[in-house]
């Protein structure tokens, strides 16, 4: 996989960002959730590329946030509410009616779907459910993208990368109920989106790996609990250093979601599907190597296991994705490596922490090299 050409290697930059930007450039863009971690980089991207941004989602899941942070929200429709609300997601998408929806609002914690399995299944499951009625009911031609997770398979926990047509499944609530979801978008695809209805509805799910990236404070994530504690100068605790996970840097699968999308408004019924965006499963990294490598990028500090807890929930203890379909199908391909991904992610909290920043600018800096990078790449 490692040695695949893509064919996204022999296009110039500015030939990929005019392709970017003529698919998204004065088009309204319905993002779902775009106050958490990867809406609110999406939009930020879209932003850029000079789409009319339409944000649906509840208020920052954390403080501080990459929402707050970069000042997002005075740049786009920011609209608060909740994705249970099937009225107020019916009466947006009728009334906007958009020609994309990334639909990403989600209860995305593994452990907190321990406390809450309800509240994780109702979000996840019923909330695309609404999304896709909505888009059915309001009968206008639109291309939609449904966020899910790496986790919606059925975890055999042994060196193997899943690919989009494996079993689904799920041992936690929050893996189950993405599972669910990948059921429901499966679904609506093929009752109601299929080849030859009008209008034409082009819908896929997406399947991303472990994000890391600047901006993220959310609880019980490997790369915000290090930040926490680097910044406080605490040991970072690392519940299961040897777990392993697809880790990759945040604009690694959102570009690939912009680049399917687009792909899907030329030709709705051949891109419509499950697609994996992960990082070269070759190559494992596990929860242990993460931390000391945020720590070695830090300059300082030291990680420690935390005391046994035997009434702890369970957790994956390993994780990989086969990304084939969208390198051979999309000709995308990640940018970045591990190293390259923390050099980034902790290159953002160190400007975040130094005060002052104009974390936009910087951010959007980060976007600009991203396109450089991956067009780029050998």
């Amino acid at each position: 996989m490692g040695n695949r050409k893509s064919s996204l290697e022999a296009v110039e930059v500015m030939t990929v960002q005019k392709k970017l930007a003529g698919s998204y450039k004065g088009r309204k863009v319905l993002i779902t959730g775009h106050t958490g971690f990867k809406g609110s980089w999406l939009a930020l991207w879209l932003e850029s590329l000079g789409a009319q941004v339409i944000g649906y989602s509840l208020d920052p899941p954390t403080d501080p946030s990459f929402f707050q942070a970069t000042g997002i929200s005075n740049r786009i429709l920011d609209i608060r509410g909740d994705i249970r609300d099937r009225d107020k997601i019916f009466g947006i998408i009728q009334e906007h009616r958009p020609a994309y929806i990334f639909h990403l609002a989600a209860q995305p914690l593994v452990r907190f779907s321990y406390n809450q399995p309800l509240e994780t299944f109702d979000v996840n499951v019923m909330g695309t459910a609404h999304i896709l009625e909505a888009v059915r009911l309001t009968h206008y031609p639109v291309t939609c993208v449904c966020i899910t997770s790496d986790k919606c398979y059925a975890n055999r926990e042994c060196d193997y990368a899943y690919q989009e047509q494996d079993p689904l499944g799920g041992h936690d609530p929050y893996s189950a109920s993405k599972a669910a979801a990948e059921l429901v978008i499966a679904s609506y695809r093929k009752s109601f989106f299929t080849e030859g209805k009008e209008p034409v509805v082009s819908l896929s799910s997406v399947r991303a790996g472990n994000i890391i990236g600047g901006g993220d404070w959310a609880e019980d994530r490997i790369v915000p609990d290090c930040v926490r504690a680097l910044v406080k100068g605490n040991p970072v605790e690392v519940r299961n250093p040897r777990a392993v996970r697809p880790w990759q840097f945040v604009l690694d699968p959102l570009f690939g979601y912009l680049w399917l999308a687009l792909n899907m408004r030329k030709e709705p019924e051949k891109y419509a599907g499950a697609w994996n965006f992960g990082p070269d499963y070759s190559i494992t990294t596990d929860v242990q190597a993460l931390a000391e490598k945020i720590i070695r990028e830090w300059g300082s500090g030291t990680w420690k296991v935390p005391s046994l807890n035997e009434n702890a929930p369970h957790e994956a203890g390993y994780l990989k994705l086969d990304s084939t379909k969208s390198m051979v199908g999309l000709g995308w391909k990640p940018a970045y490596a591990i190293d390259d991904a923390v050099r980034k992610t902790i290159g953002w909290y160190r400007k975040y922490y130094a005060g002052n920043a104009d974390m936009y600018e910087f951010s959007l800096q980060q976007v600009e090299r991203y396109m450089q990078d991956v067009t780029h790449q050998k």
